[in-house]
């Protein structure tokens, strides 16, 4: 009899697949089970085209996706029975609102899941431009020893009353940042639209800020903020810092500026097209710290987002959906 109520409960789940399993539980660290017991689950490892997305999705009530087109021609085929389309992550410019809504499917996201992870990069970064870290590691393995045997060969500082210049830094993320950096005795300034004690106009965060660090949303207005004529209003010794979305920066313009020397460095835990190209100089300038976009994939940042989908299709399946994306 606990048998058939099991099957019985089970067959009244509604189906969900996780289109591309692979991007968020890539060493088979994540546990499944809460979410397995809200939904009928299938799972695919691999990232999809528009056209497996949309073989993955037949016969699906739920779709969960990580950071994979859904361009608007593939939503547009999608069967009746899709209803919801969740976002593993806080950004979702990789789905058509505009189809989803002309479809009738709701939208969800997972907002705040990583802001600590996020927030502590960010840190990870300026503490090793401070000590100039990256650049000691690499000497020592190209057999350079002279920063034993010689006086310190590369710049070396203390943080206490430097600029940390948080680009729409009002948010979750940035707000984490600045209680980092202003307990390194940093001073935190940001851009806000709304008036804030310690918000300024963008050209005076650039000109006086010894780190940048990028925290707004990508969208028409944004996209290439950080572009040949922002830099060039940067001092010569500041470094930028992105761990937003790549399309912030215009990165061709970026690598010119950093060959020319005209700013001290940059770290990018994203980039314009992720990976970068084989030949992408990104992967050879010696001052920049190039990461793949590792802000979300702590183990515990990945499970935390996990729960929050878990909790975001258990809430839909009964009728009252959270964290909801607004369509157009």
């Amino acid at each position: 009899q606990d048998s058939c109520k099991d099957i019985c409960a089970a067959m009244s789940l509604p189906k969900a697949v996780l289109v591309n399993a692979g991007r968020l539980d890539f060493d088979s660290g994540l546990d499944f089970s809460k979410m397995s017991s809200v939904v009928e689950l299938t799972r695919f490892e691999d990232d999809a085209s528009p056209e497996q997305i949309l073989e993955r999705v037949q016969g699906q009530e739920m779709i969960i996706t990580k950071e994979i087109p859904v361009p608007g021609s593939v939503i547009a085929q999608f069967p009746d029975s899709v209803k919801l389309i969740q976002e593993a992550g806080t950004g979702f410019n990789n789905i058509d609102l505009a189809a989803a809504k002309a479809k009738g499917i709701t939208v969800c996201n997972c907002p705040a899941y990583s802001s600590d992870a996020v927030a502590q990069l960010v840190i990870t970064f300026i503490l090793n431009f401070s000590c100039s870290l990256v650049p000691q590691m690499r000497m020592l393995s190209q057999g350079n020893r002279e920063n034993f045997s010689k006086c310190l060969q590369v710049p070396h500082f203390e943080l206490g009353g430097k600029t940390i210049g948080l680009i729409g830094g009002s948010g979750g993320i940035g707000s984490k940042v600045a209680a980092l950096a202003e307990a390194m005795g940093m001073k935190v300034i940001i851009t806000s639209r709304s008036p804030k004690p310690n918000a300024v106009p963008l050209e005076e965060l650039l000109r006086t800020s010894d780190f940048v660090s990028l925290h707004c949303p990508l969208n028409d207005e944004t996209r290439g903020i950080i572009n040949k004529t922002t830099l060039g209003m940067m001092k010569p010794t500041a470094f930028l810092i992105n761990t937003g979305r790549g399309p912030l920066v215009k990165e061709d313009e970026l690598i010119e500026v950093l060959k020319a020397g005209q700013i001290a460095g940059a770290g990018l835990d994203v980039q314009e097209v992720e990976p970068p190209a084989d030949g992408s100089p990104l992967y050879q300038l010696e001052n920049i710290i190039l990461t793949p976009h590792i802000g979300w994939k702590r183990l515990e940042t990945r499970q935390r987002l996990m729960d929050i989908v878990t909790a975001n299709l258990e809430a839909f399946a009964k009728g009252n959906p959270a964290n909801v994306v607004p369509l157009p």
